[in-house]
C-alpha cells in the first residue's frame, strides 16, 4: 500500500494552509470578541477562495467547482480546520445532494450556489428528532400541484445567512417488517417565502460566530418543482450527504488537532522550569507522543476512507470509524495541549481554549459518537445474523 501524498496533494496543503494562515488567522481575535464575522470579511474570504480555485472544491469541475478527488478534498478541509470555524466556512463547500438538481433547479440553486452567489443550508433536525430522522414531525402534504409544510426545525447551521434551505419533511408512511415508517422528501425552499421564517437559535459554546437557527413552517406552500430528488425518496438522498457530511468533520477536526499539537509542542521545547525545559521531563513529552500518535491514527483512518470513497468502495461504518476516531481524537489533544500550557492555555491570548470548546460539539453534530457507533457493530454484527 502507497502512504505517500502525490506532489498534486502537497501543493493543496502548501496553497491551503497558507490562505489559511494569511486571510482566516489574522481575524479569529474579532470573531471570538464579537460573535459574527463582519459581512464584509465574509465576502472577502469568498473572492479571494473563488479566485484560489478553493471554493465549491467538491463540486465538479463541469460544472464550475473544483473538481476535488475525495482525498484531495479532505487534505484541504483538514488545513481549513485549522482556523476559527466561522471564518472557514465562507470558503464554502455546498451540500452534495445538490447534484441531485434538474430543470430549472440547475439554474436556480446549483450553479448560483457552486459560484458563490448563493448560500444553502440543510434542515433535518428537530425538537423531538435528532439522531432519529425517521420521527420527524414536520409534515409536507400534497396540494394539486404544491405542498403545503408545517411544523419545526432547531439547530439549523448558518440558516441566518443562507440565501435557501434543503428542508427534509415527512410526506407520508409505508408499512414495514417493524411497523410504519415515515417517507421523507427533500425540498429546495427559498427565503421569504410565505409561511417560512427564520428565528435565532441558542447561544453555543463552540464556533462563535457560526449561529444556528430555528426555522418555523406555517402553511408554507411550495410548488412541487422545487422536490430536490425523487418525491418520498428524501432518507436516500439525507444518507449520500450524511456520509459526505461525516468525512468533513473528521478532516477539520484533524486540522484543529494539529494546530494545538504543533503549539503545545514548541512550548513544551521552549518553557523553562526548574532549569529545563519542559518538554524534557516525562510527565509532558510522553503526553507529546500519545498526542502525535492519536492524530496520525485519526488521520490515516480518515484518508483511508476518503480513498475507499473515490474507489466506490466505502461503506457507511468506514465514515463512522473516521468521525468517531477524529472527533474524539481532538477531545484528547486540545485537553492535553492545554494541560502542558497549564494556565496560559486557558487565556484567550491563545487559541488553544477556542479549540479546547469547538471540539465539544463535534462529537454530537452530523451524527454524535453513539450513533457512529450503533452504525460501527450493526455492520459488523449482520453477517453473524440470520
Amino acid at each position: 500500500m502507497n502512504f505517500g501524498l502525490t506532489e498534486e496533494h502537497a501543493m493543496i496543503v502548501e496553497s491551503v494552509r497558507a490562505f489559511v494562515e494569511e486571510e482566516l488567522y489574522p481575524h479569529e481575535e474579532e470573531v471570538e470578541a464579537t460573535d459574527s464575522v463582519r459581512p464584509e470579511v465574509a465576502e472577502q474570504i469568498t473572492r479571494k477562495a473563488l479566485e484560489m480555485g478553493f471554493y465549491a472544491a467538491n463540486m465538479p469541475e463541469e460544472l464550475g467547482g473544483g473538481g476535488l478527488d475525495t482525498v484531495s478534498l479532505c487534505l484541504l478541509e483538514r488545513e481549513l480546520g485549522r482556523a476559527s470555524f466561522a471564518l472557514q466556512y465562507a470558503v464554502a463547500r455546498p451540500s452534495n445532494i445538490l447534484q441531485a438538481c434538474v430543470g430549472d433547479q440547475v439554474e436556480n440553486y446549483l450553479l448560483p450556489t457552486i459560484r458563490g452567489e448563493k448560500v444553502d443550508c440543510l434542515a433535518m433536525t428537530e425538537p423531538d428528532a435528532g439522531s432519529d430522522v425517521r420521527s420527524m414531525k414536520c409534515r409536507a402534504e400534497r396540494d394539486g400541484d404544491d405542498y403545503v409544510i408545517n411544523g419545526i426545525k432547531h439547530f439549523i447551521s448558518h440558516a441566518d445567512v443562507a440565501d435557501y434551505v434543503i428542508l427534509f419533511a415527512a410526506t407520508g408512511e409505508e408499512e414495514t417488517s417493524r411497523g410504519p415508517k415515515k417517507l421523507i422528501t427533500t425540498f429546495l425552499v427559498d427565503k421569504g417565502t410565505p409561511g417560512f421564517e427564520v428565528k435565532p437559535g441558542y447561544k453555543s459554546v463552540s464556533h462563535r460566530g457560526y449561529h444556528n437557527s430555528i426555522l418555523e413552517f406555517d402553511d408554507c406552500r411550495v410548488p412541487s418543482s422545487q422536490v430536490l430528488g425523487e418525491p418520498d425518496k428524501g432518507f436516500d438522498v439525507a444518507n449520500e450527504w450524511l456520509g459526505a457530511t461525516r468525512l468533513s468533520v473528521a478532516a477539520m477536526c484533524i486540522g484543529r488537532a494539529q494546530r494545538a499539537f504543533e503549539l503545545a509542542t514548541e512550548w513544551a521545547a521552549t518553557r523553562k522550569q526548574f532549569g529545563k525545559t519542559i518538554g524534557k521531563n516525562q510527565g509532558v513529552s510522553f503526553k507529546l507522543a500519545d498526542m502525535a500518535i492519536d492524530i496520525e491514527a485519526a488521520e490515516l483512518l480518515t484518508l483511508k476512507a476518503a480513498w475507499k470513497l473515490d474507489q466506490g468502495t466505502a461503506t457507511d461504518q468506514d465514515f463512522a470509524m473516521a468521525k468517531v476516531a477524529a472527533t474524539e481524537m481532538l477531545a484528547r489533544v486540545s485537553d492535553e495541549a492545554i494541560q502542558i500550557f497549564g494556565g496560559m492555555g486557558l487565556m484567550a491570548d491563545l487559541p488553544l481554549e477556542r479549540i479546547w470548546r469547538d471540539h465539544r460539539v463535534e462529537r454530537i453534530w452530523d451524527g454524535t459518537s453513539e450513533i457512529q457507533r450503533h452504525i460501527i457493530s450493526r455492520a459488523l454484527l449482520r453477517p453473524h445474523e440470520g
